[in-house]
């Protein structure tokens, strides 16, 4: 049997009105009163019928994330902290792949459209702030640093510093020798771009030179693409004694093309990540990364989405830093 709110307000002897008061979270309700009812509501298993309560404030209740690729093990893990923070707070999430490609993100933004979502978590690649600009009125945050300054609020971690941090993470272990992989030339590289940057920093702090022959492009930032970049790397008969991989997934592909030319990590090479997804925990060795506060990153959009829905949908754009730390592992450290 499905209780309704006059169920729980006979139970806790309370008008209606004071139960949907205590339900959609008014300050104005004295501790002894909300305290009954929250006990009601536990007693009865109530249960708010969200459709209902949308239908009157004219929302549909769903938002979307739309993110470049479900593969790669960053965007599934960050999809994870953001529909938990969405249900936390009543709302259902509908989840888009772009592939990372102008009109598939053309259509996240607009083709999704009124009507079916309330707002839209994103983190576009290809298309520019002046695209993304009035694109439908849509509320809406963006993720990762493609579009900055942006033309809405805007979720992300300092790049330059978490590179720059990992980079003297393998100098402080008297790595002198340091690759990049992972570089990127496309518009769309904007983060390859900043990780690059606190990277070439990292080394100028150090006073060690800046090698181009070091930097390993990546097309993409799969584990093949990490592998290849460094059997590249390797045939090239450039000396290096570490690795620096733009994401994990990279990381993972040098692992292994490190191993197939019979290469020690990190005894002849050390290798660090980017993103501290789960794989790198459990890799042989365990993988040293940067970790962003993926859980603390999904909870920011969505908070700033439903306030961006809620409130005031002219005010200014914000822009929230996220933290991170630097996770040291096996493949830095050893054993």
């Amino acid at each position: 049997m499905r209780h309704r709110l006059k169920d729980v307000a006979e139970k806790a002897g309370v008008s209606v009105k004071t139960v949907s008061n205590v339900v959609n979270g008014y300050q104005h309700v004295r501790p002894t009163t909300r305290a009954r009812v929250e006990q009601a509501i536990a007693e009865l298993n109530y249960r708010p019928n969200l459709s209902a309560r949308n239908l009157r404030k004219g929302r549909t209740g769903v938002i979307a994330l739309a993110v470049p690729e479900l593969d790669i093990p960053y965007f599934a893990e960050l999809a994870r902290h953001v529909v938990v923070a969405a249900a936390e707070l009543g709302w259902t999430v509908l989840i888009d792949q772009t592939d990372g490609g102008r009109e598939q993100e053309r259509v996240a933004a607009t083709g999704i459209g009124d009507h079916l979502i309330d707002g839209l978590i994103f983190s576009p690649l290809a298309l520019t702030a002046d695209e993304l600009v009035g694109l439908d009125g849509t509320p809406m945050v963006l993720l990762g640093e493609r579009v900055d300054p942006g033309p809405a609020d805007h979720v992300m971690i300092d790049n330059v510093a978490a590179a720059h941090e990992i980079t003297s993470h393998l100098i402080g272990l008297g790595r002198r020798r340091i690759a990049a992989v992972g570089s990127q030339r496309d518009p769309e590289g904007a983060s390859a771009r900043l990780r690059l940057a606190g990277y070439r920093a990292a080394l100028a702090a150090a006073g060690l030179g800046y090698d181009e022959r070091l930097v390993a492009p990546a097309p993409a930032w799969h584990r093949a693409d990490g592998a290849a970049a460094v059997r590249g790397l390797l045939e090239s008969g450039v000396r290096f004694d570490a690795v620096f991989c733009f994401n994990d997934t990279l990381a993972l592909g040098a692992l292994r093309a490190l191993h197939e030319h019979g290469l020690r990590v990190p005894g002849d090479v050390a290798v660090a990540g980017f993103d501290d997804i789960e794989d790198g925990r459990f890799s042989i060795p365990t993988l040293s990364t940067i970790a962003p506060d993926k859980e603390r990153i999904g909870r920011l959009a969505v908070e700033l989405l439903v306030d961006r829905i809620e409130g005031d949908r002219a005010a200014p754009p914000r822009a929230l830093t996220a933290p991170y730390r630097l996770e040291p592992r096996e493949s830095t450290l050893g054993r």
